[in-house]
């Protein structure tokens, strides 16, 4: 690591110095991103902000919420990190500050391992489940939804994925539509399998309330260590 990244890092931890403790929100049932193993927050995200929090100086408290609480609750000062395999997009940016990507992914539609649809099951009558607010939430509406392909009523929003994926396995809907490395868990999990990948190039970003500055500045130079130091991708190949 160069002289100055650690100056850098020096100073910051001096700057949040004194422990501060920092209210993390999350939706834990994003495996392997976040999700809840034992009564403890684990994932490679949990990881992730851990990782972060001992090089910044901080210390972090989780909470658990709906995905589309995420937002809300960093605006209103009830959470002070958001970390939730989040994609940075242009609408998010406008009420709140993102860092820099640390991941990249696409859309996955996933259907029960025994079924015989195919990625054609989006553009029928079919039943597609998503999680309120999330990208493939946001891309059936706009792709499927408002272009006439699906019906809005076959749209099924779900605040948390186990709660579609229950429905899927019990026949309630027919396909779910999903975060790529997610659906990868599942697929190799559960008894699901991938029948389609919808190419998005999503970019995953750690949110904090607008104007936090220091925070996001903490939070930004941690990851660049993190980065340059290897111990991300120690994270990256622990999880995936």
């Amino acid at each position: 690591m160069k002289v100055g990244k650690i100056l850098i890092v020096l100073l910051l931890v001096s700057v949040l110095a004194l422990a501060k403790t920092y209210t993390v929100g999350t939706s834990a049932d994003f495996p392997p991103f976040e999700y809840i193993e034992n009564g403890q927050f684990v994932g490679f995200d949990m990881d992730l902000i851990r990782e972060i929090a001992k090089i910044a100086g901080f210390e972090v408290k989780f909470v658990d919420m709906s995905f589309d609480s995420l937002i809300p609750a960093l605006r209103a000062g009830q959470i002070d990190i958001a970390i939730a395999g989040m994609t940075i997009t242009e609408e998010r940016k406008q009420v709140v500050d993102f860092s820099i990507p640390y991941w990249t992914a696409d859309q996955s539609v996933i259907v029960k391992a025994d079924s015989n649809l195919s990625i054609t099951v989006l553009f029928g009558k079919y039943r597609i489940g998503v999680q309120t607010g999330t990208t493939g939430d946001l891309w059936c509406t706009e792709e499927l939804v408002k272009k006439g392909i699906l019906p809005e009523k076959n749209l099924k929003r779900y605040d948390t994925f186990v709660l579609a994926l229950t429905d899927l396995l019990n026949g309630n809907i027919d396909a779910i539509v999903l975060d790529s490395p997610v659906a990868n868990r599942f697929a190799a999990t559960k008894p699901v399998k991938i029948v389609g990948i919808i190419v998005t190039g999503e970019q995953y970003g750690i949110a904090v309330k607008k104007g936090n500055t220091d925070l996001l500045k903490a939070i930004n130079e941690a990851l660049k260590v993190l980065q340059e130091t290897g111990k991300l991708a120690e994270l990256i190949d622990k999880y995936f």
